[in-house]
């Protein structure tokens, strides 16, 4: 009897310490994400980013492939440009050039027209942080909670929230073996539908470029639009046209 107490006594005594011993902060996953995907050190070494890749957008006629572009500069200027054909949706070719310059946003859309970025888009665009948020969401003005673990396909998740001052709250699942960002959820106001939209993104095929960690698929998913875009190239620290982050002067 008394080995059995004594058993007994250890296995309650470990199971009372368990969700102390595994239990994380968001500040915790937040720093064991930032380190697995390359360190404040690799990521201090970064001021710019060109991304080049194919998108693949569902539509009903079938996929549709295009040509997407990104320029990164620090602090949080970006500019993306996507190409692709719809004709076979009889809307002809598609070009879409959206900037941001750190403080004001201008989108030209060969489908939409042209027009400055303003509301939630703008704030996320605001929100947004090379090389990458996680760094210094603080300072951005943003908090974290920690929400638990969730399963994401066969991986275990930590989710954790991020609530800006403004714009979209993001929910960002980490893999709780790797630390390495997996999904995405926000909602977005999309103006032209007069309504938010839920989007998920997942993260794949991270590689290594320069000593951080990048995803080289992301997946994206919502009741509007789904699309893929695959990366081909990744550089850093080119010199970018400053005038591509900006709206363009008025003839």
């Amino acid at each position: 009897m008394r080995v059995i107490s004594r058993r007994l006594a250890v296995a309650l005594l470990l199971a009372g310490w368990a969700p102390v011993v595994s239990a994380q902060t968001a500040d915790e996953v937040v720093d064991r994400c930032v380190t697995a995907i390359g360190g404040r050190a690799a990521f201090a070494k970064l001021k710019s980013r060109s991304t080049i890749g194919t998108i693949t957008l569902s539509t009903p006629a079938g996929d549709i492939t295009g040509s997407v572009e990104v320029l990164d500069a620090a602090p949080n200027k970006s500019r993306t440009l996507i190409k692709a054909d719809l004709s076979a949706l009889g809307a002809g070719q598609l070009v879409l050039d959206q900037r941001f310059d750190g403080s004001a946003g201008y989108s030209m859309d060969t489908l939409q027209g042209n027009h400055d970025i303003t509301g939630n888009q703008l704030d996320n665009l605001r929100n947004g942080s090379f090389p990458h948020p996680f760094l210094n969401y603080k300072q951005m003005g943003a908090t974290a909670r920690l929400d638990g673990r969730e399963k994401v396909g066969e991986r275990e998740a930590y989710l954790v929230i991020f609530e800006p001052t403004s714009g979209s709250v993001v929910r960002q699942y980490v893999d709780a073996e790797t630390y390495l960002p997996i999904k995405m959820v926000v909602k977005l106001d999309v103006p032209q539908l007069g309504r938010e939209v839920e989007q998920t993104t997942e993260f794949l095929d991270y590689r290594t470029v320069d000593g951080v960690k990048l995803p080289f698929r992301l997946v994206a998913t919502s009741a509007v639009q789904n699309y893929t875009v695959t990366i081909t190239k990744v550089e850093h620290n080119l010199r970018i046209d400053e005038t591509l982050f900006s709206k363009p002067a008025t003839p």
